[in-house]
């Protein structure tokens, strides 16, 4: 077997790395040995790391390790990053995680209570689907759609806005996320201040400040965004751009009264500023929720508002296809930046869109859902109110899918949150709501991203148990 092995070793580089050697047979009759010699050789080799048997195809040679490139040095990435090239100009620090939050999956046997989609048992996934199948048969489907988006896509959305707002005036974007990313670039330059709700969408703060742009807070009641704040916040920080969403305002729920529309408007006007519409959750309406008001862009015939409209909060967080309407000027300079960045929405889920929202499961889908979250929101209201009154809940909101939480002065939410894990149940601090130190802890409840009541219910109790570690 020794002598064997030799005779093999020595031949190896007759065959190229991976090359497969003779069989046992063939090594039988030529060697003159025993197939339990033959396979003895080739065990040793083997175990010398130079062949490599797999059973029922043979041996071969092996390939040689390779040694790993060293590991480079990044360090100089540290200057080159925070390498502003103005001192007037935000750091672009990206901090992503109060977005994370509401998008990573919960370990297994975790109820999410973070999440900001629908859950899937809520998405219209057979309307999807065949939507999806038919708009794949659509003549031209495949082909490269106007970079505006398609025509009958941008109809839809500007009768949506309502008002004066017309086609022409509406771009179609692949999401709420990238068109408001657009709006902040085509309106506010790098280190420009810009002013947001607080609190507001944790997304929306990333984005201002992946731009360089300096977020400054405007206070937020139970009836919106506080005029006369907003009006001070334009007057000290010089802004020309406020960040809003009036309906159903993420996290608080709010709804901007009817006498603060137009002086919202009037504000920012005279300020020469422009107003961000975040219109994010319109098709989300609860079943109590009675006659919405409309967008600020219906209102609006001086080009003060850009409007960002979505599907994606009422479907899946797959379905990305949302609008940017604006008037004026203003509107050639987002569609350049959007072509610029994404060329233009794929067409078949233009077509998808004008197929999802053209069929008879449209409304029967947004009937089911504004039920559905009624019956939910109610089954969170309940189950807090009744395991956890210390725990405030000062705006149960009649649309949206969470509620916002104040905790007891002087709760750690980092604590509260990890707590919350252990026993089972994910749940968002609300400090990632502030662009400056929050007023109180707080914490937001999603009540569309889990199964159902039940686990609404148990979640809560779950959250009870964390709260008895921490409080």
């Amino acid at each position: 077997m020794g002598e064997l092995a030799e005779q093999l070793r020595r031949e190896l580089d007759r065959y190229p790395p991976g090359g497969k050697l003779p069989s046992s047979r063939a090594l039988v009759e030529r060697f003159r040995v025993s197939p339990v010699t033959v396979s003895r050789a080739l065990a040793q080799l083997a175990a010398e790391g130079l062949v490599v048997t797999r059973p029922g195809a043979g041996a071969f040679r092996a390939r040689p390790h390779e040694t790993p490139a060293p590991a480079g040095d990044t360090s100089w990435q540290e200057v080159a990053l925070s390498a502003d090239g103005s001192p007037d100009v935000a750091p672009r620090t990206v901090d992503a995680s109060g977005v994370t939050v509401s998008l990573a999956a919960p370990q297994p046997g975790v109820l999410e209570f973070s999440g900001g989609y629908l859950h899937p048992s809520l998405q219209p996934e057979r309307a999807l689907a065949a939507a999806l199948a038919r708009a794949g048969r659509r003549p031209g489907a495949w082909g490269r759609p106007p970079l505006e988006g398609l025509p009958e896509l941008r109809e839809w959305f500007a009768r949506g806005i309502g008002g004066a707002v017309t086609a022409a005036e509406v771009l179609i974007a692949a999401g709420g996320q990238p068109a408001l990313a657009t709006a902040l670039r085509a309106l506010a330059p790098p280190g420009a201040p810009v002013l947001v709700e607080s609190p507001t969408y944790p997304g929306m703060l990333a984005l201002a400040r992946a731009a360089g742009l300096r977020p400054v807070p405007v206070p937020v009641d139970a009836e919106g965004v506080r005029p006369q704040l907003l009006a001070d916040a334009f007057k000290a920080s010089g802004a020309r751009v406020f960040v809003c969403q009036p309906l159903f305002q993420n996290p608080s729920g709010a709804v901007l009264a009817p006498g603060r529309r137009a002086e919202v408007l009037h504000i920012a006007r005279a300020a020469g500023a422009f107003v961000i519409e975040d219109d994010f959750v319109r098709r989300l309406g609860h079943a109590d929720c009675g006659p919405l008001p409309r967008p600020l862009a219906a209102d609006d015939p001086d080009g003060v508002v850009v409007h960002v409209s979505s599907l994606t909060k009422a479907t899946s967080p797959s379905f990305r296809v949302s609008a940017l309407a604006a008037r004026g000027p203003v509107l050639e300079r987002l569609r350049a930046i959007q072509v610029v960045d994404s060329f233009f929405v794929p067409r078949p889920l233009q077509e998808a869109a004008l197929e999802l929202v053209g069929s008879t499961a449209w409304p029967r889908h947004l009937r089911a859902l504004a039920a559905e979250l009624k019956a939910r929101r109610d089954a969170m209201t309940a189950a807090l109110g009744l395991h956890l009154p210390a725990l405030a809940v000062p705006h149960v909101p009649s649309g949206g899918y969470q509620l916002w939480v104040r905790l007891p002065d002087g709760t750690d939410e980092s604590a509260l949150t990890a707590a919350g894990l252990r026993a089972g149940v994910a749940v968002t601090p609300g400090r990632p709501y502030f662009s400056a130190e929050p007023p109180a802890p707080h914490l937001r409840l999603s009540f569309a991203a889990v199964a159902g009541t039940g686990e609404i219910t148990e979640g809560v109790r779950r959250l009870k148990q964390a709260c008895d570690e921490v409080l």
